[in-house]
């Protein structure tokens, strides 16, 4: 489809950059007319087509093809779309039908018509006829029934592309209501029980630019496509992700194959197969606007941050403790430090999504507390993980020496284990021989070893194991001179957690490995 000067035309054009992350092919269903806007209908397919319909009379609009109807066909395993038919003799007028969106129950539709309603076309005080929204139900015989205009429609101004959330609670759209950025721009609207609407929400300028932003989907893993002619493309409309629940995040174009130097659009995909359709009129296409079918073939990379708040506060009564240390880890590696105020508060910011850190804290005659935690995955929601410091057991008369070296056992970093094993690795040697030092200068401290386990395997399995983690820890100490009356194993099994990684809940390795560790205390 050429660009013309009205919405409808800038409703139904695109364009696209980027990286050889899909395969891609042209469909046979493809006509020398404009074919475009696929929608998931089942197993079938609901596309848009200015083809020969022989169930209406033909007529012609501003780019002398014929009005748009609904065509359905069923999806094949090469991903064609076979036995293409007109959609439904109710749903399609002699105007333009177009980018249709289904329930999962599949008995509601909404849809993109011109305002042309009870069989009358009504313009803008400029003459000119918008596009609208329409809800149609299907009836007891399969028949779609009930078509109704959407309240939020105005015959000054357009609304279209619908695409609905996957619990069909929010219907997204595109529109050139007042109060947008730019030529068009994506809206959201609730979706109440009784089947009313809320009032349009812009989706703002994580989405919307001062150009065209238009045919939003959005899939069940909570991310939103959509087409925009945006600056920095190749021209045209491209397509762009943008994870709807992190705001922190800008949209990120897609990039080739999808986008080219022409107008790419209509996006959708199958959030699990990872198998899709876009449209574009790109000049190796059959006609004006063409369906293609995608694979992708590697995920867009989509950066996101967090950030992480709490307070170092006493444990033995929740008093704050000002002038502590906070220190943040990535692996065995300190990537931020500081020393909280009054308000014993501390934050870090532009930490990775998905990713796993640790947070240390210390101060004078307390001993240091741990956590581990994990960034979620595409989220904004940011997270509070307050330390709890003990204060120390040694007795404070002896504080000058004790704490020399209660600083430098806090310098030694946890060891760790192979899964179900309990032999010391070398990384854990480096740090075991760090003790050894540590208890040679230090000759009247005590210390205690204590060993954990991942929740894999039983309970009582995993307190052997530990006990096995924490006695061969002792030993390899004890092998380098330390008298055996210094330390003792003690070990907890999976009884000490330090994530989420409990029985029944589904990890990664690294998340696991988190938890097969050894940590060392002095020992009263």
């Amino acid at each position: 489809m050429k660009k013309i000067t009205s919405l409808l035309a800038l409703l139904m054009v695109l364009m696209t950059y980027a990286q050889d992350n899909y395969s891609i092919k042209n469909l046979e269903v493809n006509t020398k007319y404009s074919d475009f806007g696929v929608s998931y209908y089942g197993n079938n397919a609901v596309f848009a087509s200015s083809k020969k319909n022989d169930n209406k009379s033909h007529r012609n609009w501003v780019n002398g093809q014929r009005y748009l109807d609904l065509y359905t066909g069923v999806f094949d395993e090469s991903g064609e779309i076979d036995e293409s038919q007109p959609f439904s003799k109710k749903l399609n007028t002699k105007y333009h039908e177009s980018n249709a969106a289904f329930t999962n129950d599949l008995k509601t539709v909404y849809f993109t018509r011109n305002n042309y309603y009870a069989d009358e076309m009504v313009q803008d005080s400029t003459g000119y006829n918008n596009l609208m929204l329409y809800r149609a139900k299907i009836n007891e015989n399969g028949y779609w029934m009930q078509i109704t205009p959407l309240p939020f429609n105005n015959r000054h101004y357009s609304v279209g592309h619908p695409s609905l959330s996957q619990d069909n609670k929010t219907l997204y759209f595109t529109s050139d209501m007042p109060g947008t950025s730019g030529h068009s721009d994506i809206f959201k609207v609730s979706i109440n029980e009784d089947e009313t609407f809320g009032s349009p929400i812009n989706m703002g300028e994580q989405v919307n630019s001062e150009g065209s932003e238009m045919f939003p989907f959005v899939t069940d893993d909570g991310n939103l496509y959509f087409s925009s002619d945006r600056p920095g493309g190749e021209g045209g409309l491209d397509v762009y992700i943008v994870p709807i629940e992190n705001h922190r995040v800008m949209p990120i174009n897609i990039g080739k194959p999808i986008n080219s130097t022409v107008d790419d659009f209509a996006f959708i995909i199958d959030a699990h197969k990872r198998t899709g359709y876009f449209s574009s009129n790109r000049e190796t296409g059959k006609g004006d606007d063409d369906i293609y079918y995608f694979k992708e073939l590697k995920a867009p990379y989509i950066p996101c941050s967090q950030e992480i708040s709490g307070i170092v506060k006493d444990k033995s009564n929740d008093a704050l403790l000002p002038n502590s240390n906070v220190y943040l880890f990535k692996g065995q590696q300190i990537i931020d430090s500081l020393v909280v105020g009054n308000n014993a508060k501390f934050t870090f910011s532009n930490l990775n999504c998905g990713e796993v850190y640790m947070l240390t804290g210390t101060k004078n005659h307390y001993t240091k507390d741990k956590k581990m935690f994990s960034t979620k995955i595409n989220s904004d929601v940011d997270l509070e993980v307050d330390l709890s410091l003990a204060p120390d057991i040694v007795e404070i008369a002896q504080t000058e020496s004790i704490d020399k070296c209660q600083y430098a056992l806090d310098d030694i970093n946890t060891i760790y284990f192979d899964l179900d094993k309990y032999a010391i690795r070398p990384d854990a040697e480096v740090e075991l021989n760090k003790i050894v030092a540590v208890m040679n200068e230090c000759t009247d401290i005590k210390i205690e070893a204590r060993s954990h386990t991942d929740s894999r395997a039983s309970n009582e399995y995993n307190i052997t194991l530990s006990q096995n983690r924490a006695q061969s820890t002792v030993d390899y100490i004890v092998s380098k001179g330390i008298s055996k009356e210094r330390i003792k194993a003690k070990g907890f099994g999976e009884n000490n957690l330090l994530n989420k990684c409990s029985d029944g809940v589904k990890c990664s390795n690294e998340e696991h490995q988190i938890n097969r560790r050894t940590e060392f205390v002095i020992a009263r």
